[in-house]
């Protein structure tokens, strides 16, 4: 499976012509190399998906060995329009779809009407902090144009089932939940689904989804 982390900082999984291309961020704790960003990356390789990941600048410091932060959302969002037009390239960005997990899901979902992409896909989406129901972060969500998918756990602590039925999401958005999910779409040993199953069905949920963009 072809993978190419010298093009520009970008790594890459399964085919990157003549395939939907889909640019992935990472989310506030993990980089790109993350077991869930390289499980989520080749499982859609594997299913004819060309993928791209990035690292926020905050990360690749932190891999220097600079304990930092996360960039505040500015340089996120350059950091994202940028790796945006290195994978779109002369195809353009209508032809790209980007998303992330957690953190870098939203700030996609910040850029996506911006940019013009294709489409937005989010897992894990953090529409609130753990333990803070009260500290939306939701507005942009119900005026987004893109189409978007968002997996989401419905126990996630950033947002379970129940506090997301509350929340004016726009018709574009579409969310499919992951049953006794975690904010890594994992269920619970004692919850009875079984992990593989339900991981194979939410990553062809997102797969069918970029495809049929």
């Amino acid at each position: 499976m072809p993978r190419n982390k010298a093009d520009n900082e970008l790594l890459w999984d399964g085919p990157k012509r003549n395939s939907a291309r889909v640019l992935l961020a990472h989310g506030a704790g993990a980089g790109m190399e993350s077991p869930f960003m390289t499980m989520l990356a080749r499982a859609l390789a594997e299913r004819g998906v060309g993928v791209a990941r990035f690292e926020f600048p905050y990360m690749r410091r932190r891999r220097q060995g600079v304990r930092v932060p996360p960039d505040r959302a500015p340089v996120l969002l350059e950091a994202f329009r940028s790796a945006a037009q290195k994978v779109a390239g002369k195809r353009g960005l209508d032809s790209l779809v980007i998303g992330g997990k957690s953190m870098g899901g939203r700030m996609a979902s910040m850029l996506a009407d911006e940019l013009g992409v294709r489409g937005l896909v989010c897992l894990g989406y953090p529409f609130h902090p753990p333990a803070q129901p009260d500290k939306l972060r939701v507005e942009h969500l119900a005026a987004l144009n893109t189409p978007s998918l968002i997996v989401q756990g419905t126990r996630d602590s950033f947002g379970t089932r129940d506090d997301v039925r509350k929340y004016k999401l726009s018709a574009a958005i579409r969310v499919e939940w992951v049953e006794d999910g975690n904010h890594d779409l994992a269920p619970r040993k004692r919850s009875g689904v079984d992990p593989v199953a339900s991981r194979e069905h939410w990553i062809s949920q997102v797969a069918e989804f970029v495809r049929e963009l």
